[in-house]
């Protein structure tokens, strides 16, 4: 995937501002900066859930956004099996195959045993590895994650992290806006908005896998 020249604003405020991204195969790029910064606003732009103002997003393959906070009320009566369920649709399987995926993607985030659990029961690391599962289960070419370690405890950051990472070295391209230095840090390259963006400009973008910008 590569976006170029990526420009969004919101009423009237310039929020991103001449973007260019690039998600490669089998990589893992943290986009970070402050609040305000555009961070969620440039994944669904990404995606294809916003139309940006001028430049061009070019995606090669399936993309799945894992958003922070589902659209779906908390009143709906979804289970984890129903919720990564959905990560089948579209895909050619049989019933039985289709069953083995979602359990398979239930034990990959570790929530066997929980498959029929409501989806306002779950905390909110819970909820967000049901949500990284139902991706999985797309089988997507990309995976977008908006805040995945936002409100969870550093077991369950560290397993969202260890389940992105493990998806990039399938071939996965992915991309997760985020707050926590230590992910940035294992990035392999980092897309850096707001307050980093240089005199132009422009975002900063620090390749670790080459150790430069």
């Amino acid at each position: 995937m590569s976006a170029r020249g990526l420009c969004f604003g919101y009423a009237g405020r310039e929020i991103l501002h001449d973007v260019d991204v690039d998600l490669e195969p089998g990589t893992v790029t943290a986009i970070a900066g402050p609040n305000g910064a555009g961070k969620s606003t440039l994944l669904e732009l990404l995606a294809g859930v916003r139309t940006p103002q001028k430049g061009t997003v070019r995606r090669r393959g399936d993309v799945a956004l894992v958003v922070q906070r589902p659209a779906a009320p908390e009143t709906l009566p979804l289970t984890v099996w129903d919720t990564v369920s959905m990560g089948t649709w579209g895909r050619r399987l049989g019933r039985r195959e289709a069953r083995a995926v979602v359990s398979e993607m239930i034990d990959a985030v570790g929530l066997s045993g929980l498959d029929s659990r409501p989806l306002a029961e779950l905390s909110g690391g819970q909820r967000q590895r049901t949500l990284l599962a139902q991706a999985l289960a797309r089988q997507a070419d990309i995976v977008l994650m908006d805040e995945p370690d936002a409100g969870l405890d550093s077991e369950s950051r560290h397993h969202v992290h260890r389940l992105l990472v493990e998806s990039a070295s399938r071939g996965v391209a992915v991309g997760c806006a985020t707050h926590d230095d230590g992910f940035v840090a294992t990035a392999d390259r980092v897309v850096r908005l707001g307050v980093a963006h240089d005199a132009a400009g422009q975002p900063r973008i620090f390749d670790h896998r080459r150790g430069r910008e």
